[in-house]
């Protein structure tokens, strides 16, 4: 029997594993994290994350051949095949600070594997990581000295929160990335029969390591750029009467070009995009080529921007100034079907009006209000670090109150 194990049990590692499980009845599966209220969420009715579709997966395999477990060492050394996604947040100091991606959890990540396995195995990377990331992972791994070999291979996942689980059944591609030798083949292969018992051949990419890992960055930062280049316009079509829906569904209806990624909003947000398009950039700056770091820098700086310009848009329709006005706002998370708050356009206006003054009431049925709370009062990119290394009470917002009900938030409202 193979047996897979999963490192971060989170909004990767948790659905990605459970489907996998479900396609794949004959592979056992174990979910393992360090965090043991996490693990105890995932082995309880009420799933530490909202995915429509992921509680009805979780039940029909938890316990037959889905396990989720805080034993990481145990379940490491026994595994074949061990996934890590672990977070890679973007690095708040030191050398590339504030574009570059933070590998400390990966680094121990790979140190905890070499340390505890006992037989060979194949690493296979999750999370989204740096190129080459592959190549430093390999020296540490393939430097012990019990003789044990490694392979490492670079599966990046395309998920959509919100559509994940509909994203795992029918995926557009699945892409393996491994090294050109007949074990970085074998490897390949052995994971490739694992997703190829429900999905088509013809989906299942195979390439080298670096392509697999820069296809990922790739991927979200053409995404993101769709986005910022239909707010761009949003703001010329506001300056000129144009309606941007029009125009949008206009431009969407070349077949070049297509309808989705093309919603004007006030920005995007998730764990993803930024963090990937800044880790881009810090990967042209350190090959060398400048304008290429700065056209991607574009895509970011439109974000913020359209973000900027929508709290000034509200100020100045409210006679430039919101100082204890109520404004209500409906939902949280950054966007419909996840209770996922991480980079949510929604922290920035928020911080935005409090700044002047204004007295927030906030209605999201998947958000707790600790999190909202939390949201509003950490430092930029420290939400991707492990609960435990973030702070433990953070100062409650006096001008935030979070209801449990829509009418509630808009009563009074301004």
């Amino acid at each position: 029997m193979v047996k897979i194990c999963c490192i971060g049990a989170g909004y990767v590692g948790g659905p990605t594993m459970a489907v996998i499980a479900l396609k794949c009845p004959k592979v056992e599966v174990v979910v393992v994290d360090i965090s043991v209220s996490r693990i105890t969420a995932w082995n309880s009715d009420q799933l530490p994350i909202y995915e429509p579709g992921l509680d009805d997966v979780v039940k029909e395999c938890r316990g037959r051949n889905l396990f989720f477990s805080s034993d990481v060492e145990k379940h490491v050394a026994e595994a074949d095949i061990v996934f890590v996604s672990v977070n890679t947040p973007t690095k708040t100091r030191g050398l590339g600070a504030g574009k570059a991606a933070d590998l400390t959890y990966w680094e121990s990540a790979a140190r905890m594997i070499a340390d505890v396995s006992k037989s060979d195995k194949i690493v296979v990377e999750k999370s989204t990581v740096p190129v080459k990331t592959a190549e430093a992972i390999e020296k540490i791994l393939t430097h012990n000295t019990k003789g044990i070999k490694y392979q490492i291979l670079s599966n990046p996942e395309f998920l959509a929160e919100g559509t994940a689980i509909q994203d795992l059944f029918h995926p557009d591609r699945v892409l393996i990335g491994g090294r050109e030798t007949p074990e970085g083949h074998k490897a390949v292969q052995a994971l490739k029969d694992i997703y190829a018992q429900w999905v088509p051949e013809e989906q299942i990419l195979t390439t080298n390591l670096w392509s697999a890992e820069l296809s990922k960055l790739a991927a979200n930062a053409f995404l993101a750029q769709r986005i910022s280049s239909v707010n761009a316009m949003s703001a010329l079509c506001e300056a000129t009467g144009a309606d941007v829906t029009q125009v949008s569904y206009a431009v969407g209806k070349d077949t070049r070009i297509g309808p989705k990624f093309l919603n004007a909003s006030v920005g995007f947000g998730g764990s993803c995009f930024q963090k990937d398009i800044l880790n881009l950039v810090y990967i042209c700056e350190c090959n060398g080529l400048p304008e290429v770091a700065e056209y991607w820098k574009q895509v970011i700086k439109i974000n913020d921007y359209q973000k900027n310009r929508f709290v000034n848009r509200v100020v100045a329709s409210m006679f430039n100034t919101v100082s204890n006005k109520k404004i209500a706002v409906l939902g949280f998370a950054f966007k419909k079907d996840t209770g996922d708050t991480r980079e949510t356009p929604a922290i920035d206006v928020c911080k935005g009006l409090l700044g002047d003054k204004a007295r927030l009431s906030i209605y999201d049925p998947q958000v707790t209000e600790d999190q909202i709370q939390r949201d509003l009062t950490m430092n930029k990119f420290d939400w991707d670090h492990p609960i435990h290394l973030q702070p433990t009470s953070p100062t409650t917002v006096k001008q935030v109150s979070v209801v449990w009900d829509a009418y509630e938030a808009t009563k009074d409202a301004h």
